[in-house]
């Protein structure tokens, strides 16, 4: 743990556990030497927070139909989210994780930061239930995105790249998995996206539409800069 100042982290987080057990388990990824780990509270913590941002979101668009509720919790409700949302509280300088980790960028690694801030809501979901987690989740969500824009949320890098790809190159862009690591049921997906044959970016997520997504959002970066437009 880079900063092992529990007090601190509290004061981040805007909650103060009683349980230290508790939310040290919730801080520490499955690379550090311990009989635990935060995998579980983290199975608990996705689970909360899908209940949490549903029912915000069905209070919040009282208009919208089930498939844009669910893509919008979708945008929400996931890896690069989470990751916004751990960065929010500082959780990096907080987690504990192997030197090897410590050595590969771990504390800046989207996957261990989005799994860490679902430990850290499942491990106050159990001590202080379900309206605490509410309180702290919606807040950092309002913080990081200011006011929920539908449009914005839902804003698909995929089509975008595309239409840039075929206005200027001709062509549609062509996605490659680059690799995939992990056990069967938590596995992370590299995939590269190559236009005309040359690489432009890649990324990585739980999943292949994940990873697509964020190497899309990084390509179109790239074309700005290249194109200038």
């Amino acid at each position: 743990m880079r900063n092992n100042n529990l007090e601190q982290f509290f004061e981040c987080l805007g909650y103060k556990f009683e349980n230290k057990n508790l939310i040290t388990e919730a801080l520490t990824h499955k690379s550090y030497t311990r009989d635990y780990n935060n995998e579980r509270l983290e199975f608990l913590g996705d689970a909360v927070l899908d209940l949490v941002v549903g029912e915000f979101l069905y209070s919040t668009f009282k208009d919208s139909e089930e498939g844009t509720l669910s893509k919008l919790r979708a945008a929400l409700v996931n890896e690069n989210s989470f990751t916004k949302l751990a960065n929010e509280i500082r959780l990096g300088e907080f987690i504990y994780i192997s030197p090897a980790e410590e050595n590969n960028n771990g504390r800046n690694k989207s996957s261990i930061l989005s799994n860490a801030f679902e430990a850290v809501m499942g491990a106050l979901y159990l001590e202080a239930g379900l309206e605490k987690v509410r309180e702290i989740s919606l807040r950092l969500i309002l913080n990081v995105y200011k006011k929920i824009d539908p449009n914005q949320l839902l804003k698909d890098y995929k089509t975008t790249l595309q239409e840039i790809t075929q206005a200027h190159f001709g062509c549609t862009p062509d996605y490659r998995l680059i690799q995939a690591t992990g056990p069967d049921h938590k596995k992370e997906f590299e995939i590269g996206v190559f236009i005309n044959d040359k690489l432009y970016s890649t990324a990585k997520g739980h999943s292949k539409k994940v990873a697509q997504q964020n190497a899309a959002k990084d390509a179109i970066k790239q074309l700005k800069k290249e194109l200038k437009i």
